[in-house]
């Protein structure tokens, strides 16, 4: 339960961070959190408001850990998936990606299946 607590702690550290600065200044958001990879465009505010429910939802997650945690397995999916279309594509053909962003992903998706408490989400009453 701790380590669930942990993870929705990060996550309103981390999601809250790049959502707002997504949102309201997303030049910013551009050279920091996309490293200037990618153009500063309307979809960067679009990310923002992606992350910005998972800011929320973490912070109800810091009161109801194991009901909030289709939160997590939703972050396992779509950052697994931005690792597997994006990032190793990238690599493999050295076009620029932004490296924090991928080293954060995949340490998200090392320790969120150990965390995530499946029998709850899978198994009902």
């Amino acid at each position: 339960m701790i380590a669930l607590k942990l993870v929705y702690a990060a996550n309103i550290l981390v999601a809250g961070w790049i959502s707002i600065t997504s949102l309201f200044t997303p030049q910013k958001a551009s050279l920091t959190v996309f490293q200037n990879v990618y153009p500063t465009t309307e979809l960067i505010r679009l990310v923002g408001c992606l992350w910005g429910g998972i800011f929320l939802l973490s912070i109800t997650g810091l009161f109801y850990p194991k009901k909030m945690a289709l939160i997590l397995l939703f972050q396992l999916l779509y950052k697994g998936s931005w690792i597997v279309f994006v990032m190793l594509p990238a690599i493999w053909n050295k076009v620029p990606y932004p490296i924090g962003m991928g080293a954060f992903f995949l340490i998200w998706c090392v320790v969120l299946p150990f965390v995530i408490p499946w029998k709850d989400i899978f198994l009902t009453s």
